[in-house]
């Protein structure tokens, strides 16, 4: 956008920094005409890599938040930063606070904790794998051991959602419905897996189709692909095919990966939570 405010955006971590960038782009998002120029420094530890960071900061003054632990570095950048006149925020401090002040305990004060490897990593790398030997209908025949199954036409964000999901640690399998491919059979038998439905317009798939055609530079011989008509019944068939099984469906035309998969952990933390 030609009316776009740039300001720099200073992001220090004793990490990897996914946290900072989650708030920050969370944050940034809220403007419109207002755009981040992001400068990443993960896993400042020392005094040295910290003053890297400062060098930076002075040379391109803005908005600087940290997730930093070690009080010396934190006090060195606070300081840095007040002689600046740049404003500096702990993303992790208030938090930390809040948390010390009704537990009544002190921090650890372990950087990078939360990605420490544990039984639940290794939960998440099982469910990523098992996600990706199950993408775009492969391996049905062990598609019952998933939490999920996701289907629908092509382009309804089956893939990423699953990936997103597994991410999670949520065992995730897709299953794309074809026109004129029969779906397998082990798919409406599935009982242990919540099974959802994911559609969207015919005008928002056909748009995505043809962008898609355009960015791989290929041409398809079947028209049917993006014809709306024929895309219409395509989703048609997909809701009938989920009221038939009372899966659970959503329409993911206006919704982004992280809210798609918002809706379908909350349809499985319900299934979980009901009796049987």
């Amino acid at each position: 956008m030609a009316d776009t405010n740039y300001f720099h955006l200073h992001l220090v971590s004793d990490a990897t920094g996914e946290t900072l960038i989650t708030v920050a782009r969370a944050a940034a998002a809220q403007y419109a005409n207002v755009a981040p120029v992001e400068h990443m420094y993960p896993m400042v530890r020392s005094r040295r890599q910290l003053d890297l960071a400062l060098s930076e900061i002075a040379e391109s003054p803005g908005v600087v938040l940290y997730t930093l632990l070690d009080d010396e570095l934190i006090q060195l950048l606070e300081a840095k930063c007040r002689e600046l006149g740049a404003p500096c925020m702990s993303i992790l401090g208030p938090v930390l606070r809040l948390f010390q002040s009704y537990l009544g305990a002190e921090t650890t004060h372990r950087a990078g904790a939360q990605h420490m490897l544990n039984a639940e990593y290794f939960h998440r790398i099982d469910a990523l794998n098992y996600t990706m030997m199950h993408d775009d209908g492969q391996h049905v025949e062990g598609l019952n051991d998933a939490d999920v199954v996701l289907v629908g036409v092509s382009r309804t964000s089956k893939t990423p959602t699953s990936i997103y999901l597994a991410n999670r640690g949520i065992k995730t399998g897709n299953v794309p419905l074809v026109p004129g491919v029969t779906l397998p059979p082990e798919v409406e038998k599935l009982t242990h897996p919540l099974v959802v439905g994911l559609y969207a317009s015919p005008e928002r798939i056909v748009q995505i189709r043809e962008n898609r055609l355009l960015g791989l530079n290929v041409h398809r011989d079947d028209a049917q692909y993006v014809d709306k008509t024929a895309v219409a019944e395509e989703i048609a068939y997909s809701r009938r095919l989920c009221a038939k099984n009372q899966w659970p469906s959503i329409d993911v035309t206006r919704r982004s990966i992280e809210e798609t998969a918002a809706a379908v952990i909350k349809l499985l933390t319900e299934k979980r939570r009901r009796p049987g």
